[in-house]
């Protein structure tokens, strides 16, 4: 047990900057799911996230000399500012590495506190790459955002303020995982004095270095992370993190985007404030555990860790709440091509709510239907619908756990078309700057035709992009080739029902 943590989180100083926020009952949440819920609102600090504790906790232990080279780090948002804040509170110079992808937002909150900025590479791998060749170059010492002690005892400090408040009723803490700092922090303190109450980590079921590293018994890299939290969207935790939660994190939990839309709308229901995607990890966590253990009546808390949203994001959170709270269903249905046909159709939907309703005419004998409905109760209403659909003859195919169909297929019903032959239909990431785009053309060239193209910005730093391509079966090889080499991550969706139904 990392015993030593514990005088190091009660001497960090981070109150020279930070503040000591709010651990607030979720009185909704908290009827909804039987439980005494509260929210440690991170949320509140300065920078609008837990970042600043690590950040200056770190940086007022510089020696004299190592403040007089000044400091850099290499960040997207949240530790950037931390770093920033702190730096402009102790009169050093500080320089952070970004990636060209963050948004304009995130720089010019940086920019805000006085720090220089270098915009470099699409993401964070490559500023941190960068942020390392100026630390040889300029002398500049580099402030880790998650694998330093003393970062880790900063993020600690949201412990002490958690367990002043019924420590000895709380059955678990539900903590949002990145690299690994705040969790390392909260769970050696937490355990040192209570080891009865769980530490329970949450990751994106798309970034889950930590709870890939624990079931390994060993430090991973994963081979690409999703970037919708991008608060916590790290290939590999940190040495010392991982050493810490081997021994004090009783587990780690995975959620999925819907999930975590549906979390953010549950912290706004009660607070009227917005999560950003990293800073709900933990409510969705805890709903899925709350689930799994038939929990009642116990008191639960969960890290509110951030409010770094861009506001064009919001559009995205509202489209998949719904789904993630099991309160629509999205599926595709086919019925007969004649006239009256869509009328029985909605008779067995009955005073069910449709949300969406998209069809367009492409064969005489049937019709494929994209279709949302409102559920009242989750899966086991979901279960009953397509039970009622399929006793009447509809042929159904549930939708609402398919990426293609929620982020690309729902926008373009209507698009099939005859005649485009050996065509190839793949989901990408492309970095949210000018010129992505060219670039994956120019490396295309003119060896192979794009039939199908759809992107819809969801605010994040990557876009999402839907692309079908005409590929002879004679130029497989070249074309897996082109896909390795352009550097983009790429799932292949040519065999996906929603696009066999509405898009070939």
């Amino acid at each position: 047990m990392p015993n030593r943590y514990v005088e190091m989180i009660l001497r960090a100083p981070v109150y020279d900057v930070a503040q000591e926020t709010p651990l607030e009952r979720a009185k909704s949440l908290s009827a909804r799911l039987g439980n005494n819920i509260f929210l440690k609102r991170e949320d509140m600090q300065p920078v609008f996230s837990f970042k600043l504790r690590g950040a200056y906790n770190r940086i007022i232990h510089l020696t004299e000399a190592e403040r007089t080279q000044g400091i850099i780090a290499a960040s997207a948002g949240n530790h950037a500012q931390g770093v920033a804040l702190a730096a402009q509170k102790l009169g050093i110079r500080a320089v952070i590495v970004m990636p060209k992808t963050t948004p304009d937002i995130k720089v010019k909150s940086v920019a805000s506190y006085g720090a220089e900025i270098v915009l470099h590479g699409n993401a964070y791998d490559d500023a941190y790459a960068r942020a390392q060749e100026l630390v040889k170059s300029a002398g500049l010492v580099f402030i880790h955002p998650y694998d330093d002690p003393l970062v880790i005892a900063g993020q600690g400090t949201v412990a002490v303020e958690i367990l002043r408040h019924h420590a000895e009723q709380i059955h678990a803490i539900f903590v949002p995982v990145g690299g690994g700092g705040l969790i390392a922090g909260v769970s050696a303190y937490v355990k040192s004095l209570y080891p009865q109450i769980k530490i329970i980590g949450v990751e994106p079921d798309d970034a889950a270095c930590m709870h890939a590293a624990l079931k390994a018994g060993e430090r991973v890299i994963l081979d690409q992370v999703g970037i919708f939290a991008d608060g916590v969207a790290v290939r590999q935790v940190g040495v010392e993190p991982f050493r810490i939660a081997q021994q004090c994190v009783d587990e780690v939990l995975l959620v999925n985007t819907d999930e975590i839309c549906a979390a953010i709308k549950d912290i706004f229901e009660d607070t009227r404030s917005i999560a950003e995607p990293a800073g709900a990890l933990a409510i969705a966590g805890m709903k899925k555990y709350i689930e799994r253990e038939q929990l009642r009546d116990q008191m639960l808390v969960a890290i509110d860790s951030g409010a770094n949203m861009n506001f064009d994001r919001l559009r995205h959170v509202a489209e998949r709440a719904e789904l993630g709270e099991q309160r629509e269903v999205l599926f595709a249905v086919t019925i007969p091509e004649r006239p009256g046909s869509f009328r029985q159709f909605c008779d067995v939907i009955g005073n069910r709510g449709i949300t969406e309703f998209n069809y367009r005419f492409s064969d005489p004998g049937q019709a494929h239907v994209f279709v949302g409905v409102q559920m009242a109760a989750g899966s086991k209403k979901k279960g009953e619908l397509f039970e009622a659909l399929r006793q009447h003859d509809y042929a159904v195919v549930d939708m609402t756990d398919n990426e293609l169909a929620k982020t690309h297929a729902r926008y373009m019903v209507g698009g099939r078309v005859s005649g485009v032959d050996n065509e190839r239909l793949y989901r990408f990431e492309f970095p949210e700057r000018p010129g992505a785009l060219l670039r994956f053309l120019n490396n295309m060239g003119k060896r192979w035709n794009i039939s199908l193209f759809h992107y819809r910005n969801h605010g994040a730093a990557y876009g999402r992009v839907l692309i079908g391509m005409q590929v002879p079966e004679g130029e497989q090889v070249q074309f897996e080739e082109f896909l390795k080499n352009i550097g983009y991550p790429y799932w292949e969706e040519s065999d996906n029902p929603a696009y066999t139904l509405f898009l070939h």
